[in-house]
Parts: C-alpha cells; sequence; structure tokens
C-alpha cells in the first residue's frame, strides 16, 4: 500500500497548495461583493462595515485562511454571500449534474476511443488511418470552445436536440421514466461537446501505445507461430498497452473535468460551471474557492482511480521496480 499512500499523500499536499493559491488570488484580485453596496447612498458605510464583520471579510488573510481550513475539515466552505446560505449545499447540489455529466461523457468517450484507436492501429498507413489521423489532428489543435459554440450553433439552427437546463418547467407533472428520458436528452448535447474534444486526443494515444506494442520481438514471433491477430491482440498486445492507457485514464478525466465547466456555461447545464461563473462574477468569495476545491477533489479522485487501476495491473509497481525498469 506504500505506492497508494505516497499519492494520497502527493494529493492532500496538492490540496493544501490549491487552497493557498485560491486565498491568495482572490485576495490580489481588485474589487469585493460589497463595491456595488458602496454606490449605493442609502447603504452607510457602517452598515457595510457591519457585514463584512459578519462575513470574517475584515480579517487578515492568514486568519481567515485557517478558519476556513479548520471548518473545511468539517465539510464546511464557508457561508456564500450571494446566495445567502451555506456553501456546501449549494456546490453538493451542482456537483451532482456535473458528475452526472462527466460520468457519461467519459464512459462514451473511451467506449469509443479505445476500439478505435486499436482499430487504426492494425490499419497502419491505410486510407482509414490518414483519414481518422486528419480528423484527430483538426479537433486536438482546435479550441474547446470553438467545437462547443459551433455544435451550439448547429443544434440551435436545426432544432435538433434541446437546449438548456436539464428538465422542462413542467418536471414535477412527469413519472420517473420520462424525468430520466429528458434528463437524458438535455445531457446529450454536451456529453457530445466534450467527447469530440476528448476523443481526438485518446485515439491519438492508443494507436500509440499498440503501434508501439505491435513492433515489439514478441508479437512477430506469436505472428510467425501461426497465433491469429483477434487472439493475439486480445491476449497479448493490449495488456502490455494497458499501462499507458490507463494513465492517459487520470490525465483524460482531469481535462475533462475542467472542460466540462466551460461547456457547462455554453450549453446551460446547471453543474459547477455556470455556478463557478456567477460567483466570481459576484466575487463570492468562499463559493468560488469551494467550487475549484471540489473540482480539485474530483481531479485528484480520478487520478488516484488511475494508480489504483495500475497497481493492479503492473507487477513492476507493486514490487517495487517499476523505475527500474
Amino acid at each position: 500500500m506504500k505506492y497508494l499512500a505516497l499519492r494520497l499523500i502527493r494529493a492532500v499536499l496538492l490540496l493544501l497548495g490549491v487552497s493557498v493559491l485560491c486565498f491568495l488570488f482572490t485576495e490580489m484580485a481588485p474589487g469585493s461583493f460589497f463595491d456595488e453596496m458602496r454606490l449605493n447612498p442609502q447603504v452607510s458605510p457602517d452598515t457595510i462595515a457591519s457585514l463584512r464583520s459578519r462575513y470574517g471579510l475584515d480579517q487578515p488573510l492568514v486568519v481567515r485562511y485557517g478558519r476556513w481550513v479548520h471548518s473545511a475539515l468539517r465539510a464546511d466552505f464557508g457561508y456564500s454571500i450571494a446566495y445567502n446560505s451555506p456553501v456546501a449545499p449549494l456546490l453538493w447540489t451542482r456537483a451532482k449534474n456535473t458528475l452526472l455529466l462527466n460520468t457519461a461523457a467519459m464512459v462514451l468517450t473511451w467506449l469509443i476511443s479505445v476500439p478505435l484507436g486499436v482499430w487504426i492501429a492494425t490499419l497502419r498507413r491505410s486510407a482509414w488511418d490518414r483519414a481518422i489521423d486528419g480528423l484527430n489532428s483538426i479537433l486536438i489543435s482546435l479550441p474547446e470552445i470553438v467545437v462547443a459554440v459551433a455544435v451550439l450553433a448547429i443544434v440551435v439552427r436545426w432544432r435538433v436536440l434541446p437546449v438548456g437546463g436539464m428538465s422542462s418547467v413542467d418536471q414535477d407533472a412527469l413519472s420517473h421514466w420520462a424525468r430520466a428520458r429528458e434528463i437524458a436528452t438535455r445531457m446529450l448535447l454536451p456529453v457530445m461537446i466534450l467527447t469530440l474534444v476528448e476523443a481526438g486526443i485518446i485515439v491519438r494515444h492508443v494507436r500509440a501505445a499498440v503501434l508501439e506494442i505491435l513492433d515489439a520481438p514478441f508479437v512477430q514471433a506469436g505472428r510467425a507461430l501461426g497465433i491469429s491477430n483477434v487472439r493475439l491482440m486480445l491476449r497479448h498486445v493490449l495488456p502490455v498497452a494497458a499501462n499507458p492507457i490507463i494513465s492517459l485514464f487520470g490525465l483524460s478525466l482531469a481535462g475533462l473535468l475542467s472542460g466540462s465547466l466551460l461547456i457547462e456555461a455554453i450549453c446551460g447545464w446547471p453543474g459547477l460551471g455556470p455556478l463557478i461563473l456567477d460567483a466570481t462574477l459576484a466575487r463570492d468569495l468562499y463559493l468560488v474557492i469551494g467550487g475549484i476545491m471540489l473540482s480539485t477533489l474530483f481531479m485528484l479522485g480520478g487520478n488516484l482511480i488511475a494508480d489504483a487501476m495500475l497497481l493492479a495491473c503492473d507487477p513492476r509497481i507493486r514490487t517495487g521496480r517499476a523505475d527500474e525498469s
């Protein structure tokens, strides 16, 4: 368990570092939540000073950070000024939607990318290989926002899918099956955009990992012994190529999560993305910090899952010889 323990310690240290940077950057950012109140002649300076004292914003940065860490250890991320509510329930409500979206996008992306990457690796230097590689290059080079806006424009122009929200206004009148179907329908657009953004990178890495193994001497020996291509691929090539693909899983989850926050804001999906954006514009300090910390926690959770999968698949890690080879 030493391997996972070291990864867990690194994750905790990274969380601490992110929290420190969040407090530093929010302190350096110009303005505050009470700037608009100061422009209102009906709000006295004493009222603003009282509100700042109530929310602890009159304390030094080190004191506020220490109090926040102490409360965060008890799953209390502070108080939202804009929503007049504790931060934790606000984050959890939106986090469930973000997790639902990312899980669906992750499953669909890998179900498409891994078989496609393996397939085009077996068709090396063919027309299909060149065509898919060219399409991957285009998708990888395009920024996420360009892909999102282009797909959104097509969907809105042809009215292919509903846009915005998770369900219609009359959600309470729907049955459980109808409600689930509507959520799935409205989730299809952001899932499709995230799949397009991430699939190109994964397909290219899977293709490269499989091609490296196909050129190995033991694969050539297996072909000389008459082992079929399907058996050779399933029993020998894919298990060896699994390590770099599993390592890519943690990185892809981080990229998918960061991309989903932007896609949620563009497509109107009620996840963490729009919440963090609104909180940033309103300068709602603790809601912004809580949203960033929760997103970082999801990313680290994905990396730990990938590390556990590597530990289970690679005997060199279990025996401590991964670095030696």
